[in-house]
């Protein structure tokens, strides 16, 4: 038995992407083919995190093996460069084993970490530790500027997650992030099928209100307690997670309960936003139409595709 190329499912935040994976590997199963899920988001590694991360539930984890979700706990520091090589590791069992892999994120670089083999700068978590002891991200931002201003033209000055990873490795390696990027301009050809799943931007905000509402009914709150109370604290990397972080001020009564939903949906729609733009860029992705389309009908349509465009054959159309 050959195993196909890998599908890759992406999109914006609320785009539907597990749910359409569950329908993809059901339709293989129902064909007595096996395939597995590879969750590629940065925050649905870590454990105790899975109502404010939207991570699968047990009942679809149980139906369909799912990898890399509830990984580490939230007090553990975790990036790209642990998860490139974790992805590889998962990939490599599944070859063996003869079951085709369905990876499905939105975190764009954790994606392209793994479909391109991209070289990724070392951590310098010593570095890391003193930069994160600044708390006004803009101050952080300034002096990314006068250190990389080519990576600070590239990174939103908001960002603090990414403003730190460019510092880090600037002052770490003594050679400019920008220097040492993964090369994210180029696109080559790789052995992954790629789709993506587009939800017009007025619908997706409905959908990010929609649901950060059910996670609070659902006991948000209560978890970002929980992790708050974990020894030594989240991590850097665990308190940026969207959902955790405003709650956490609130909770430190820095804000009002109100006011930090209404940020986790302006920051959540930020970050549909730029997850649209940065998949946008890459032309080996096909994009299929997520919102007036049956899930059953929109799972065959990828899997057909999947199929055509592992065998050679001419693929199904998406839509451009």
């Amino acid at each position: 038995m050959i195993v196909e190329r890998p599908l890759v499912i992406v999109g914006a935040t609320t785009s539907g992407k597990s749910n359409v994976a569950l329908d993809v590997v059901r339709r293989r199963q129902s064909t007595s083919t096996s395939a597995e899920i590879i969750s590629c988001d940065s925050m649905a590694v870590y454990r105790g995190m899975d109502i404010g991360t939207a991570s699968p539930s047990a009942a679809a984890r149980a139906e369909v093996p799912h990898h890399l979700l509830d990984v580490i706990d939230p007090n553990e520091e975790y990036s790209v460069s642990e998860f490139a090589p974790a992805v590889t590791t998962v990939l490599a069992d599944l070859h063996h084993r003869r079951v085709a892999a369905v990876l499905v994120g939105g975190t764009g670089l954790y994606v392209r970490a793994v479909t391109d083999q991209l070289a990724l700068p070392p951590r310098f978590d010593d570095v890391a530790a003193e930069l994160d002891t600044e708390p006004d991200t803009g101050v952080l931002f300034e002096r990314l500027i006068r250190l990389d201003p080519i990576a600070a033209t590239r990174i939103p000055p908001g960002n603090r997650r990414r403003v730190l990873r460019a510092l880090e490795v600037t002052i770490g390696s003594g050679r400019p992030f920008s220097d040492s990027g993964p090369g994210l301009a180029a696109y080559p050809a790789n052995r992954y099928v790629q789709v993506g799943l587009r939800v017009p931007r007025d619908i997706l905000e409905v959908r990010i209100r929609s649901r950060l509402q059910a996670q609070l009914d659902s006991g948000l709150l209560a978890e970002v307690e929980r992790l708050r109370d974990v020894p030594g604290g989240p991590s850097r990397t665990a308190r940026e997670a969207l959902g955790y972080r405003e709650l956490l001020a609130y909770l430190r009564n820095e804000t009002s309960l109100q006011d930090a939903i209404e940020l986790i949906v302006v920051r959540t729609r930020r970050l549909a936003v730029r997850q649209v733009r940065w998949f946008r860029r890459d032309p080996r992705i096909t994009w299929f139409d997520a919102l007036d389309t049956d899930p059953a009908d929109l799972a065959g349509r990828i899997d057909r595709h999947w199929s055509e465009v592992a065998s050679g054959s001419p693929p199904v159309a998406g839509s451009s």
